[in-house]
């Protein structure tokens, strides 16, 4: 992504790649599908009261998005240096989040501490370029998977933060203990192939 000043705005052009190996037709077609599902999500976050960029221009002839750029920093190096009581809450408000995109059926599809930024007391979600929208348990079970994956990756020093991320979610969403049941499910699955 790069970063400018648009309409005296700072801002991000998120530029979706050609890819030169397939059909030319078929490629802007997968494009700008793309592009209008990762739009789609961040609009249909942020009426669920989930803070996404706010999004000023969509350039399917150019494959990009034009975006508010976040002064934030990424959670995932926030939380490095955090104290304990400050990273748990911001913990807590990503457990917050993640149970409210759950509820609202938006499955993020690659939901890490990378893909959340700091912006003061503000966790801004970026880059639904995976995304999805559904009901189905099991999505959203790969969701929390991938986020405590990174927690075991990115924070192995503190990895008793995703308990706390773990709770909250719980604790906001009615479904979550099915979710985090299917977590189980995936992970069993995930120890199986490794063995094969």
């Amino acid at each position: 992504m790069d970063s400018a000043v648009w309409l005296r705005r700072s801002v991000v052009f998120k530029q979706r790649v050609v890819k030169g190996y397939r059909h030319p037709v078929l490629d802007k077609s997968l494009q700008a599908a793309r592009i209008k599902n990762e739009v789609r999500l961040m609009l249909e976050a942020r009426r669920a009261g989930i803070a996404v960029p706010v999004i000023y221009a969509v350039d399917l002839e150019g494959n990009r998005i034009v975006m508010e750029e976040i002064p934030g920093v990424r959670v995932k190096d926030a939380l490095e240096s955090l104290p304990k009581d400050r990273a748990e809450e911001i913990c807590r408000k990503i457990g917050a989040i993640a149970a409210r995109m759950h509820m609202n059926d938006i499955v993020h599809g690659d939901l890490t501490t990378s893909n959340m930024l700091l912006d003061g007391e503000r966790i801004v979600v970026i880059d639904f370029s995976l995304g999805s929208k559904t009901s189905e348990v099991e999505d959203k079970g790969v969701d929390m998977h991938l986020l405590e994956e990174a927690f075991h990756s990115a924070h192995y020093k503190r990895i008793e933060l995703f308990e706390v991320v773990r709770d909250s979610y719980v604790r906001s969403y009615p479904g979550g203990a099915d979710v985090l049941q299917k977590v189980k499910e995936i992970e069993k699955r995930g120890r199986y192939m490794r063995k094969e």
